[in-house]
């Protein structure tokens, strides 16, 4: 089993900054895609940005050149930069990562979710 735990989240005015980490208790060489979620009150999940399974990023409209997803293999974290925060972008934000197991299908993973709050 696959643990994720997310960490950063909180209040920040708009137009500011907060960064977000998750730690992933397996290896990053075992994992497909890792990414980050949000899911604000009343809305469906949603990509945020993710590590697809070439290893290259996408990134949804909304956060592009706001947003930046990194991640750090000797750690085992994943973290998402966020900058010029708006009020749209609250909401409760995931990590998330899946593996390919052979003769099983794929397994995925989340975090139990981090409050991100945008406002004055």
């Amino acid at each position: 089993q696959v643990r994720l735990v997310e960490s950063g989240g909180g209040l920040v005015q708009p137009g500011g900054s907060l960064r977000l980490s998750c730690a992933i208790s397996a290896s990053f060489y075992s994992m497909n895609t890792m990414g980050w979620f949000r899911q604000a009150p009343g809305k469906q999940r949603e990509l945020v940005a993710m590590f697809n399974g070439n290893g290259n990023t996408d990134y949804a409209d909304f956060v592009k050149g706001r947003f930046t997803i990194s991640r750090d293999y000797a750690k085992n974290t994943m973290s998402l930069q966020m900058n010029s925060l708006n009020s749209e972008d609250t909401a409760v934000y995931y990590c998330h990562t899946d593996q390919l197991l052979a003769g099983v299908g794929r397994n995925d993973y989340w975090g139990q979710g981090t409050q991100v709050t945008v406002s004055s």
